[in-house]
């Protein structure tokens, strides 16, 4: 059986926000692992972190990716303040999101509960895009700032907790997801620029056959079109697979 591509939708996206999803549930399957003792690998060096980094890179990408190709469709239809209105919805429903992974992360890991994790992060960026939305140099040149700040920062600790969205990372602090505005609403800019770049008007601007009734991508694409109910379900189904056969 091969699960189609939705009308209208770019397959590359989806397929390639499908391959960070398939990346993503096997990073926590292995964190899972080590929570429960079944395995000690390490997670957070080496390969394994390079892993993980990618992944979100790639997924934060397409966040400004997906914006602009929503933007430039929608432009043609509706006011800014329409539009506006719609992504600060957009946000705040997934900063929602990340809230509902803060409280379980707090029942779940109280030792290391999620404060400003990927939803969280994805969600502010959501909004805090919107002046953004139509720029590709000056996105590039603010996005590479941002990034290089957010690296800067990361060599320090500081005595105070409250700008810990924005990258200043407490003394003695452990979460087992957080992502800063600062580097990562500098990935989100790239992406929009290249998306700006890319799918000027919200089209493809190159040729590019479509593979996504293919079997296996079709797969990967269907999984990318649903990333967000993947996101939040995945966890407790790995969890239940782990007691089920290790413990």
């Amino acid at each position: 059986m091969v699960i189609r591509n939705s009308n209208g939708r770019l397959w590359e996206i989806d397929f390639l926000r499908g391959i960070a999803i398939i990346l993503m549930v096997f990073f926590h399957f292995l964190y899972d692992l080590n929570h429960y003792s079944v395995t000690n690998y390490r997670l957070y060096s080496g390969y394994f972190s390079y892993l993980s980094y990618g992944t979100a890179s790639i997924f934060v990408f397409l966040v400004g990716v997906s914006l602009t190709i929503s933007y430039n469709k929608s432009n043609q239809k509706n006011s800014s303040s329409v539009l506006s209105m719609k992504y600060v919805k957009r946000g705040a429903k997934i900063i929602g999101l990340g809230m509902i992974i803060t409280l379980f992360t707090l029942w779940y890991i109280p030792e290391g509960f999620v404060l400003f994790g990927i939803l969280h992060c994805i969600g502010v960026s959501i909004i805090l895009s919107i002046p953004f939305l139509r720029y590709r140099l000056f996105n590039i040149i603010t996005g590479s700032i941002i990034i290089f700040i957010g690296g800067y920062l990361n060599l320090f600790r500081f005595d105070f907790p409250w700008l810990l969205p924005f990258g200043f990372v407490p003394k003695q602090f452990f979460t087992i997801d957080y992502f800063p505005l600062i580097p990562w609403f500098g990935v989100v800019l790239i992406g929009i620029a290249m998306g700006n770049y890319i799918y000027k008007g919200g089209k493809r601007r190159y040729g590019l056959n479509d593979y996504s009734d293919h079997f296996g991508i079709g797969h990967i694409c269907y999984l990318g079109r649903n990333s967000l109910y993947v996101y939040f379900f995945h966890q407790p189904i790995l969890v239940g697979l782990i007691f089920l056969l290790f413990l």
